[in-house]
């Protein structure tokens, strides 16, 4: 007999909606507005001690909590988002969901740190996402279609978070998303949020940036490590937001044949891992997705944690469901 997880009265395999309070048992996500999380340990200093006005004993800084450290687990998805050492605050975003029978859906958003309330658009983005996301899944949708949904519904809602008087400040975000069934896993994306397949075989990035290096690159203008050294690598070609002109993501569907994992991050850890072999190199093997999500993010903050990092992490076990 298992609980139900709003308010642990006893339900069963087959219910659909738990009779003491209403809920809907099939869909499991996130909480809208992100996952909550405790007070901060750990200032972006470094430093481990605040006072009792909660000012960090180093550096004086305001002793952070909400949103600089978040983590959530569901079976076989995980996702870890941490402010990095660097930030003073965490612009990433992440939602994800399972429906019963039918897989799972995972979002991760990156806020464009020279927009205003760059938090706030990554986390419109991801609820919005996740729920065209989930609401197909559930009614057996298209992928490719859904996925293509979610980023119209998302770039729109983050548009709407525009003040007219200050365009040039629009809110915006990165997007990448995987919706995953028992037998194949799409994954879209804008901007330069990216996800990677690893499997015993080896480990593969599905995504291209959509960047000013990326573009040059592929035109043929400049080698890829031209194009990495110059301050406008970074700069997005591509991005959710009342200036995006967003229309459509980029999307890639393929069959799971074999059990792997499917990582979905902001660039605050591929900065550091940004090949796929750099990926499978320091991923942990024989441990669930949270292990899995919170060494990746630990690599990223021992390495300098410059910027902030979410990790996703989303089982396939290869025909047998995600």
């Amino acid at each position: 007999m298992d609980c139900c997880p709003e308010c642990a009265a006893p339900v069963s395999a087959q219910d659909r909606f738990c009779e003491a309070c209403g809920r809907n048992l099939r869909v499991r996500r996130t909480p809208v507005g992100g996952p909550d999380s405790p007070a901060a340990t750990r200032c972006a200093c470094g430093g481990t001690e605040f006072d009792r006005d909660a000012f960090c004993t180093r550096c004086g800084l305001a002793r952070g909590g909400g949103r600089d450290r978040v983590e959530f687990t569901l079976p076989g998805v995980a996702g870890v988002s941490d402010r990095g050492r660097r930030r003073r605050r965490n612009e990433d975003s992440m939602a994800f969901g399972r429906v019963r029978g039918r897989g799972v859906a995972a979002v991760v958003c990156d806020g464009v740190a020279s927009s205003e309330r760059a938090e706030q658009a990554s986390q419109t983005a991801v609820d919005t996402a996740l729920d065209v996301l989930l609401t197909a899944m559930q009614s057996g949708g298209d992928a490719e279609r859904s996925t293509a949904d979610a980023v119209v519904a998302a770039d729109a809602a983050v548009a709407r978070l525009a003040r007219p008087e200050a365009p040039e400040l629009a809110p915006s975000c990165t997007y990448v998303s995987v919706v995953a069934t028992e037998d194949s896993a799409t994954v879209g994306w804008v901007g330069d949020s990216r996800a990677y397949l690893v499997a015993q075989a080896g480990a593969a990035c599905l995504t291209s940036d959509d960047t000013w290096a990326a573009q040059l690159v592929a035109q043929g203008v400049l080698t890829e490590e031209e194009a990495l050294t110059d301050r406008r690598a970074h700069v997005l070609s591509r991005w959710l937001g009342a200036d995006s002109g967003t229309d459509a993501p980029r999307t890639v569907t393929f069959r799971v044949e074999v059990s792997g994992l499917l990582v979905l991050c902001s660039d605050g850890l591929w900065n550091y891992l940004p090949e796929p072999e750099d990926l499978l190199e320091v991923l942990p093997r024989g441990v669930t997705p949270v292990e899995v999500a919170r060494e990746l993010v630990e690599v990223a903050l021992k390495s300098g944690g410059h910027d902030n990092v979410t990790v996703v992490v989303v089982q396939l076990r290869g025909g047998h469901g995600a």
